[in-house]
């Protein structure tokens, strides 16, 4: 398996959960080869950092965030302990108003390209206002690769109600990362290399909540638990956002110190959440449109990237083994219009550098495969999860999950299919597509979901152990 460098996402690490798992050392699959990779995403970690087998991280990835109790369920609950209803506006103050949980784990893993590694990670929820969470983590090795990430999310300024702001740092040093790089003419076709790398990135997430549906009573409100029934039209259904992101990523390999090395610029994103729940969704979907605009750097040219993901969720209801059985699809594609433009100046193409454009294969997406194995202009990704909830639940007597709260764990049946390409065409995009398929285990932890998939692609498997639902 690999070790997915890029570690950030590390919230992921947010219990370590491999320790959780069983064990803080994962073992190589016979097919398999240990190997860091470079990735960069926002998913609050994953924005990056990821703890895959063979004690792989990854990066880039969702942002973290704790649901809360709806102000419904907290009023009631502290006007029973108050033992008067006119207590009922007291509570309603009270339920704005939570004490700092800090929750840390150590981590210890061995990998073959890693040799022995320690660290630790921390998480903070409710740190300074209800709804914001602090990340951090660090780890080193025996063979002197490090790396360290840090997270602020969903803060408030005051009088600004509808506003969310996070912000993420990541930097990681490797000595013997692997990384792909697309050969010519062909985005399917990608040759490995081993060298010594850097690479990090930071973020600003400026987010807007839309005063309608699910964000009619501001934006840290939104963020509760969803109660009421879910329909298909935006104005009274699911929480709409406008967000921009400034970003500046960079990946330094000593091996091929001539290619593009950094990339900024800034995001702008439409998403509409329309998930009953974002840890164990059953019912709605989620839509989310993307556009990436890539600023010129030095001698490298500008360029613009659009990406479009729709999810889907219907419950199968329950039976005598399973509280709850849900079908999960989602659909992604991906475009880089400026791919063919040619700077004036300088003949250059305005292409992102491979590290920050269009890519599949990772924690999120294909599976099967190593973290942005597949790189080009376009991509198109179809996924199909079947999750069960199991009525049986062990884990919280179990050492270890003991310490903390795990109300449920769920089982999921994945399989995937997606390809990357240098023409956004249809024929293209669906013409020998890479498939994916495994198994997973989740559950939650603290508000906090951590996956485990088992996936096999093509000659190899990937196990991934992550934090957040991949959709």
């Amino acid at each position: 398996m690999q070790l997915y460098k890029s570690a950030v996402m590390i919230y992921c690490v947010v219990f370590s959960v491999g320790a959780v798992a069983g064990s803080a050392t994962s073992q190589v699959l016979p097919n398999q080869t240990p190997m860091i990779q470079t990735v960069a995403s926002e998913g609050v970690l994953a924005s990056e950092g990821t703890l895959a087998s063979e004690g792989t991280l990854v990066s880039e990835g969702p942002l973290v965030s704790v649901e809360l109790s709806s102000e419904k369920e907290a009023v009631e609950q502290t006007s029973s302990q108050k033992g008067s209803s006119e207590k009922v506006s007291e509570a309603a103050q009270a339920s704005h108003q939570y004490d700092p949980e800090f929750v840390a784990v150590p981590i210890v893993f061995s990998t073959e390209t890693l040799s022995t590694t320690f660290g630790a990670a921390g998480v903070i929820k409710h740190a300074g206002q209800a709804q914001a969470v602090a990340l951090g983590i660090g780890l080193y090795s025996a063979n002197d690769s490090w790396l360290g990430y840090a997270g602020l999310y969903n803060y408030q300024i005051p009088q600004l109600d509808q506003w969310l702001f996070s912000a993420e740092l990541f930097r990681g040093h490797y000595e013997q990362g692997i990384y792909y790089l697309p050969q010519a003419q062909q985005a399917n076709d990608a040759e490995r290399i081993v060298s010594v790398g850097d690479e990090g990135f930071s973020k600003l997430h400026i987010k807007y909540v839309l005063p309608i549906g699910g964000g009619v009573n501001g934006a840290a409100a939104s963020l509760a638990r969803k109660k009421n029934a879910i329909n298909w039209n935006p104005l009274e259904s699911g929480v709409t956002t406008l967000s921009l992101t400034p970003f500046n990523k960079y990946r330094e390999l000593e091996a091929l110190d001539y290619l593009p090395d950094e990339a900024r610029g800034f995001e702008f994103a439409l998403n509409w959440d329309n998930r009953d729940s974002a840890n164990n969704t059953s019912d709605g979907g989620q839509t989310n449109l993307r556009f990436t605009r890539g600023l010129e750097i030095n001698d490298d040219p500008s360029w613009f990237m659009w990406e479009f993901e729709q999810s889907a969720f219907m419950s199968l209801g329950s039976n005598a083994w399973f509280e709850n059985q849900v079908v999960a699809a989602n659909f992604y594609i991906a475009d880089t219009p400026s791919w063919n433009s040619v700077d004036d100046e300088n003949q250059q193409y305005h292409r992102p550098p491979t590290f920050a454009g269009v890519s599949l294969g990772g924690f999120d997406r294909l599976r099967g495969y190593d973290s942005k194995q597949f790189t080009g202009r376009s991509a198109v990704n179809y996924a199909l999860e079947y999750r069960m909830t199991p009525r049986w639940q062990p884990l919280q007597n179990l050492p270890v999950f003991n310490l903390y709260d795990v109300p449920w764990w769920q089982w999921a049946l994945l399989i995937e299919a997606g390809n990357v390409t240098d023409e956004f065409t249809l024929d293209d995009l669906h013409k020998d597509m890479k498939t994916s398929y495994g198994v997973s285990v989740r559950f939650e932890v603290e508000d906090i979901v951590i996956r485990s998939d088992f996936v096999s692609g093509g000659d190899e498997s990937q196990f991934w152990v992550m934090v957040n639902q991949p959709f």
